[in-house]
């Protein structure tokens, strides 16, 4: 006997969007070739509130029309866009973006920035910025977490407009950019006190310790803090940063200059302290006897900062 159904196309558009919202990414975009009423279901806004576009070559088309459908979420890490601009783009809803170490040409971000004023998650890990990236930048008044791992391209002035405008900023890395000692000063003289997580690793002879007495007077919440590879620190820094009444994670990994003795009173100095990241300074044979010195401080145990990092889902 024939067997009897309904069709998907005599189901109401709520009950047709609830099927759509199951399809992968690729399918759903397929779908809307089918009809013009499949067109218009397939690219409703409530189907594309997240979206993760990873690892893609040739991202534009996709990008483009993405951007379009009110997406709020937008996965990008590791994508190539090709074209070296893009359409002027206005009232995007973006609220989180991760563009980290993609391929992506400057005037084409700086058209992407400049059409968000919602963000609050962002990172643009490894990317070349700009003044004018940094300027649009700073309309994203909402900026709890943001990512410059790794970027270069912009001057200390568009950093301070930056910092200023966006004074709610709890996750901040800015470690390992192209930054001098201009732009160092900038920063801790002008960061945030709601900052509580910060990387500000990979400034060599470009961080001093009148920057972290700037620092640690500015943001005295600070639960998170990664100086590695400060090569002028000393062991007077810790002097300076046991005001910190509520840091928990300290990596201070390849600061050459401050030797194992000076880490055994670490656990009095800092008595908030659970993690200690010192890569570099103390000899693999010497964890041991270190951890036994700072009883309930983890040494070594997180190779990596998390403070201002992407998110992975």
């Amino acid at each position: 006997p024939p067997r009897s159904g309904v069709s998907l196309d005599h189901l109401p558009d709520e009950l047709l969007l609830r099927v759509l919202l199951c399809l992968p990414l690729q399918d759903l975009v397929r779908t809307s070739a089918v009809s013009t009423r499949w067109r218009r279901l397939a690219w409703d806004e409530c189907l594309w509130r997240s979206v993760d576009l990873e690892g893609l070559v040739q991202v534009g088309p996709a990008l483009r029309r993405v951007l379009r459908t009110g997406v709020r979420r937008l996965r990008c890490p590791r994508v190539f866009l090709e074209e070296p601009h893009f359409p002027h783009l206005s009232c995007l809803q973006l609220v989180q973006m991760d563009l980290s170490n993609s391929s992506i040409p400057t005037p084409a971000l700086e058209s992407i920035i400049g059409g968000c004023r919602l963000l609050e998650f962002l990172s643009l890990e490894g990317l070349q910025l700009s003044d004018a990236v940094l300027t649009s930048l700073s309309e994203n008044r909402r900026l709890l977490q943001l990512n410059l791992s790794g970027c270069s391209g912009f001057s200390a002035a568009a950093l301070l407009r930056l910092l200023a405008a966006c004074c709610r900023v709890q996750q901040l890395n800015v470690s390992w950019c192209s930054f001098s000692s201009q732009h160092v000063k900038t920063l801790v003289q002008h960061l945030s006190p709601s900052v509580t997580h910060l990387n500000l690793s990979g400034y060599r002879e470009n961080l001093t310790l009148e920057d972290v007495k700037v620092l640690v007077s500015r943001c005295p919440n600070l639960e998170t803090l990664d100086l590695s590879d400060s090569t002028l620190l000393t062991a007077d820094c810790f002097q300076v940063l046991k005001q910190l009444r509520f840091l928990v994670h300290l990596s201070l990994s390849r600061c050459y200059q401050i030797h194992l003795a000076a880490l055994s009173d670490l656990g009095r100095t800092l008595p908030s302290l659970g993690l200690l990241d010192v890569f570099g300074v103390v000899p693999p044979g010497r964890l041991a006897a270190l951890g036994e010195e700072v009883p309930g401080v983890r040494v070594n145990a997180t190779p990596f900062s998390r403070a201002g990092a992407a998110s992975s889902g």
